[in-house]
């Protein structure tokens, strides 16, 4: 038997609301004869990670550099007969948005279509894809949602007059089908600069917490009650609160977690009513359908190396029991 490695993307547009999905008929083919419906994909060459293959390929193959939707990431296994050899083939397939640009196929093809989901359903032949597919429109669908989500978003400060927040939207981060959702307080100053949640000191912890607890940070998904920068690392207001809220519930209602962990009192206390985290940390709480578990906050471990020994001992309570309820746990603990 011989083993082969390959990566390649589902290709979309958005057209009328709804996504189009590019298939490519192949001029010949190994899997399928010649013109059979396939989508863009390849060898992972030498030197390259799966990622870099899955751009090359589309670009090689269809003319558009891609734009690969983060964090969505599926890899399937088939065999087939080449030369009477039996083949085993590891494809690792990813999400790619097109936008406007216009195909451009190479000879290795002989025709291309955009389809939408029941005609791709209905034309492409191959069982491990079609698997894949239901998932990989939600995920679309869930990626648009939040796109959309996120500009009005950002646009929150430009509507209110009294605006005392930074301008900046720090963006939650992470798997949009997540099943676990880390909810802290607000950004920091480098969150502000940068963009992104929990990358600073406290997002360090943060991520050696998780590994604690045997959780792949890129699993799941984190974002903040508030998600503009506080000015000198202040409290968010009861009312700058009450703005961002509804924002807030938006994304879980996208997301649709199992779990959500509070980081901190003004977490646990927008969430649940319930602050003094000293006193509740590692409750879980039921509400609405998800499961709700307290924490400290990292910013409070980094002050105390007392609170860092009961943080990083909930942390591993959490992943023992939730070990066999998340879809995405790490292998291993390191």
């Amino acid at each position: 038997m011989r083993f082969e490695y390959s990566a390649g993307a589902f290709v979309y547009k958005m057209e009328n609301g709804r996504p189009l999905f590019l298939v490519l008929g192949r001029a010949k083919g190994r899997r399928g004869k010649a013109g059979t419906p396939d989508m863009p994909k390849g060898h992972i060459e030498k030197g390259e990670n799966a990622e870099q293959a899955a751009r090359r390929e589309i670009e090689e193959e269809t003319g558009i550099s891609p734009s690969l939707i983060p964090y969505f990431k599926e890899k399937t296994t088939y065999f087939f007969r080449d030369d009477g050899e039996t083949v085993n083939k590891d494809l690792t397939l990813f999400i790619a948005y097109s936008g406007s640009q216009k195909v451009r196929i190479s000879s290795e093809h002989n025709s291309y279509a955009w389809l939408d989901y029941d005609s791709f359903m209905q034309t492409v032949p191959f069982k491990d894809i079609l698997a894949l597919m239901p998932k990989v429109n939600t995920y679309i669908k869930r990626w648009e949602e939040m796109k959309e989500l996120n500009d009005e978003y950002a646009r929150l400060p430009s509507r209110e007059k009294n605006w005392k927040l930074s301008r900046t939207l720090v963006r939650g981060e992470g798997r949009l089908d997540a099943e676990l959702v880390l909810l802290g307080q607000a950004p920091g100053r480098n969150e502000d600069i940068q963009g992104r949640p929990f990358i600073g000191r406290g997002g360090k912890l943060l991520d050696t917490m998780l590994k604690k607890g045997g959780i792949n940070r890129n699993e799941a998904y984190i974002t903040s009650v508030v998600q503009f920068f506080p000015p000198e690392n202040r409290m968010p207001s009861s009312s700058e609160i009450a703005l961002c809220r509804p924002f807030l519930i938006r994304q879980f209602s996208i997301i649709r977690p199992g779990f959500v962990v509070l980081l901190g009192d003004l977490a646990s206390k927008s969430m649940l009513g319930v602050g003094e985290v000293r006193k509740n940390h590692g409750k879980r709480v039921e509400k609405d359908g998800i499961t709700y578990i307290i924490m400290f906050h990292p910013a409070a471990a980094l002050r105390s190396t007392g609170t860092l020994r009961i943080m990083e001992q909930d942390f591993k309570e959490m992943g023992k029991k939730l070990g066999g309820r998340l879809k995405y746990m790490r292998k291993d603990n390191s």
